[in-house]
């Protein structure tokens, strides 16, 4: 990824916006990737939630060519979603572990980006993914749920979506346990992790 300025998209989803290990983690990840050049960044904050609902359903499932303006209107928020992902080159996620799980906003983002037709396709082999040739970085934070450990569904749960949408180059970035053991020891293991990563 060189010449151009890269796209990323950076998307995050922790209710605390002042104090949050997971936003000041990305923080360090997106000034490590503007230390490789230059960057188009799109940020989109979920932590107000995103609405899904019976209409949106209605919508997302009619045919394209048989959505009435309301529809469409409907979709458009979705679409946009949509539009900043297709659009990105890199993907920067980051959140909180929440009861083992990613926040029900975040949940609600990929809800949206989830698209058949648009980030994916069914075949007869089963869905493919539609989104190949990008990057993912997950930054997860956490005061007690170990990352990657059986009981981490959130790391899991992302890494499954990615693999989904056929984004296969996907790095994470993580400090957790943050109430079981030294939160500077597991925030300075985070940044190494951050020294490592690369476009």
């Amino acid at each position: 990824m060189s010449g151009n300025p890269v796209n990323l998209l950076r998307v995050d989803a922790s209710l605390n916006r002042e104090s949050s290990v997971s936003r000041a983690l990305a923080d360090k990840v997106q000034a490590k990737l503007e230390s490789f050049g230059p960057l188009n960044i799109t940020t989109r904050d979920v932590a107000d939630g995103l609405r899904i609902d019976s209409a949106w359903r209605e919508a997302m499932l009619t045919p394209p060519e048989e959505r009435t303006e309301q529809d469409k209107e409907v979709l458009a928020f979705s679409d946009a979603l949509v539009a900043e992902l297709q659009a990105a080159d890199v993907l920067l996620i980051s959140t909180p572990i929440y009861n083992f799980n990613v926040t029900s906003d975040l949940k609600g983002w990929v809800d949206h980006i989830c698209r058949a037709g648009m980030t994916f396709k069914y075949t007869e082999h089963g869905p493919r993914g539609l989104l190949e040739g990008k990057k993912a970085i997950i930054v997860l934070a956490s005061n007690g749920t170990g990352v990657h450990s059986d009981i981490d569904f959130a790391g899991r749960y992302l890494k499954q979506i990615m693999t989904f949408l056929n984004i296969t180059d996907v790095s994470f970035v993580y400090s957790d346990q943050m109430k079981k053991f030294d939160p500077a020891e597991k925030m300075a293991a985070a940044e190494k992790q951050i020294e490592l990563l690369s476009l």
